[in-house]
């Protein structure tokens, strides 16, 4: 329903706890849900990223869809500090990640893939926000790209501290792993939709921004890692045309998007086409191939990035 920008409310203070000790008074539950399949490269670090939180209400579960690498030998490593974990085929993260949260017992939930990584802090300062923000369902911060070797590369600079929902129907400007969210709104919506493959985390978030509350909490949060086998770097075509059922589904009429994408298609072709020839004549031949996306940039800008 809207999206709020507002001061962050002390977004990495970590009160002091110490294992076993009482868990403070009115400390929300959070479950962090964690899906992985053959990840076991990062595996160890994303789980590291959230025990690490030293969050004393913390509901950690990990649903792996059957690995065939070192995954499993990982996860028992840690499983006395793991709430609960399963290891077994499901119909992708999704499915998982549905299965997961259908058991789950947190006041706030949140899900970590298996190759990204938490900030230190990450689930105090979304605890704070909470309290802080008694009409927020859900909040959401800033994170940074970090590559195979966890190495910065740049912060997520498509994070949006407000937008409108003609904006977020075509474009998803929260990065999930920087995302919490109370129970009531994952009640209030529903799953995820299992027929999705790439983009289920940007149709939920669709669907709770209809019936929610939104806020920006001015804090990075979360590490987003860019790697060749990361879903949202796979499916080409495929996650396009996906990508374009929700935008349809949605409301958002022409797909302006969709327009962009094909455009930008239309000017890399010419640019390979005219890749020896001499700036100043192959210039000319791309111009008008470049003018369509032009014009649809300019347009998408216009009407939904605001």
């Amino acid at each position: 329903m809207t999206t709020l920008a507002t001061s962050t409310p002390t977004p990495n203070a970590k009160p002091e706890h110490e294992a076993g000790a009482p868990v403070p008074t009115g400390l929300p539950r959070i479950t962090v849900v964690m899906p992985s399949y053959n990840q076991g490269k990062y595996l160890e670090a994303a789980i590291q990223s959230i025990l690490t939180q030293d969050y004393p209400n913390l509901e950690f579960i990990i649903r792996d869809g059957g690995s065939t690498d070192e995954s499993v030998a990982i996860i028992r490593r840690y499983e006395s500090r793991i709430s609960r974990w399963t290891s077994e085929q499901d119909d992708g993260p999704a499915d998982a990640i549905n299965r997961a949260f259908s058991g789950a017992t947190g006041d706030i939930f949140a899900w970590l893939n298996s190759d990204d990584m938490y900030m230190p802090g990450a689930l105090h300062a979304a605890a704070a926000a909470f309290l802080a923000w008694p009409d927020a369902d859900l909040v959401y911060g800033e994170g940074w790209y970090i590559d195979e070797s966890d190495a910065r590369i740049e912060p997520c600079r498509f994070v949006r501290r407000q937008f409108e929902r003609r904006y977020l129907v075509n474009k998803d400007p929260i990065l999930q792993p920087a995302a919490f969210w109370r129970r009531s709104l994952w009640e209030s919506t529903g799953p995820l939709d299992t027929s999705l493959r790439w983009v289920f985390d940007w149709e939920w978030f669709i669907r709770a921004h209809d019936c929610g509350t939104f806020r920006y909490l001015p804090a990075d949060l979360a590490y987003y890692r860019v790697q060749p086998e990361a879903l949202t770097r796979t499916g080409g075509q495929a996650r396009q045309l996906e990508h374009g059922r929700i935008t349809r589904r949605y409301g958002a009429g022409w797909y302006p998007n969709h327009l962009v994408q094909q455009t930008r298609r239309l000017d890399s072709i010419g640019g390979q086409f005219t890749n020896d020839w001499p700036h100043p004549l192959a210039a000319i031949f791309r111009l008008p191939l470049s003018l369509p996306r032009r014009l649809a940039e300019w347009l998408l800008h216009g009407m939904y990035m605001r």
